[in-house]
């Protein structure tokens, strides 16, 4: 598996710490900045991993601002994302199971890293369960 990584100056600690809990696991990661806690502007590495997830060059995506809100809404601007903001692991399993999220959104100013690594785990090894929940995802597929 190769997961896309991006964040903003606000995230860019828990993405590292992300990254390092990925790498461990023997998972690829594409790490598309930022790279230090210089202000950059979210937007444009939203999209990064929203191309890069869209685009197969990623299986899946993570990306971290300070909230998590604003790079998550920048990778939604791209056709075929679903971006979740998860702040906990029944989040990032219902997201998984009935959203089939390909990219993952967090918070470097309000998840301590402990908590997002079990968002990341879950997220991970939640499948989804298609069904009735397929229709809706073409649906945004779709929009």
């Amino acid at each position: 598996m190769k997961i896309a990584m991006a964040c903003d100056h606000g995230g860019f600690e828990l993405k590292e710490e992300i990254k390092k809990f990925l790498e461990k696991q023997g998972i690829q990661v594409l790490d598309l900045g930022t790279h230090t806690t210089d202000s950059v502007d979210y937007p444009e590495y939203g999209e990064a991993c929203g191309e890069a997830v869209v685009s197969g060059r990623a299986d899946r995506g993570i990306v971290c601002c300070g909230t998590g809100i604003g790079i998550s809404i920048a990778a939604n601007k791209v056709k075929g994302v679903r971006c979740a903001l998860c702040t906990s692991v029944q989040m990032a399993e219902m997201t998984r199971k009935h959203n089939d999220a390909n990219i993952l959104a967090m918070g470097g100013r309000i998840t301590d890293t402990e908590t997002a690594k079990n968002i990341t785990q879950a997220w991970l090894d939640t499948e989804f369960e298609g069904g009735r929940h397929q229709r809706r995802v073409d649906m945004l597929n779709n929009m």
